[in-house]
């Protein structure tokens, strides 16, 4: 895999050469290692580990109903209450972060609510927050610490 725009973390790897897979800290299993995999467990540990998220607050692959489809959002954080916070796409680092993208998690938004969106490949990272009361969204410089915005 590609080194990414994230620190690194202590990976852990199994299965085989063929099919290699690694640990999900939040799933808390082994999962297949994909491109959007590797990306996410990275950002997951970099959230947890220099941005203060409780991994407690954290969960990958959140099934969503939306009229007729199913839908998984990549990563939902939630707050004490269990209220959705954020979402988090991953893509692959091959694949650019376009407007499509941006259509497909706020997809997701329309069910959740949330007030962060992120957006990333691992090597380029978008994050905005909502506004609800001016129907408005603004791209923030950098990812927030977790304590900045519970």
């Amino acid at each position: 895999m590609i080194p990414l725009n994230l620190p690194s973390f202590e990976i852990k790897l199994s299965g085989t050469q063929e099919h290699p897979q690694i640990y999900d800290i939040l799933r808390r299993k082994y999962v297949a290692l994909t491109p959007e995999e590797w990306v996410r467990q990275h950002f997951i540990h970099y959230l947890i580990d220099h941005k203060g998220y409780p991994s407690s607050l954290m969960g990958n692959e959140i099934r969503l109903q939306i009229g007729s489809k199913r839908l998984r959002a990549d990563s939902v954080l939630y707050d004490n209450r269990l209220h959705p916070r954020m979402i988090i796409e991953y893509k692959a680092p091959s694949v650019q972060i376009t407007q499509h993208v941006f259509d497909q998690i706020c997809v997701y938004n329309m069910q959740l609510h949330v007030d962060y969106l992120i957006v990333t490949n691992g090597l380029v990272h978008y994050c905005c927050k909502i506004d609800y009361t001016d129907s408005s969204y603004i791209f923030l410089r950098e990812i927030p610490a977790y304590d900045t915005i519970k």
